[in-house]
């Protein structure tokens, strides 16, 4: 009969667990300030801030650049709304 071979001993799993960890805490700081970013923008285009947590879905957030992108914002439209009734006043 052969020996029952011992399980290796893994020296290297703490620092894989402390590597994976890391990678973690990076991958949710980013995704944090990303929101906030886009939270910031939508803010001052005039939409809701809110809109910034969409960009966590895929598609959705190329959706939104587009819509952003392209989209008249309210802040525009309030500035336009501005400078007709100054024309009209002066």
């Amino acid at each position: 009969m052969s020996p029952i071979p011992s399980v290796p001993d893994f020296p290297n799993v703490n620092i894989t667990a402390v590597y994976l960890l890391g990678v973690a805490l990076v991958g949710l700081v980013s995704v944090i300030i990303s929101v906030l970013v886009w939270w910031k923008i939508f803010s001052k285009a005039g939409y809701s801030g809110a809109l910034g947590l969409l960009t966590l879905i895929p598609l959705v957030n190329v959706i939104l650049m587009l819509f952003l992108a392209f989209a008249t914002w309210p802040v525009e439209e309030e500035l336009r709304r501005l400078r007709e009734s100054v024309r009209q006043n002066s």
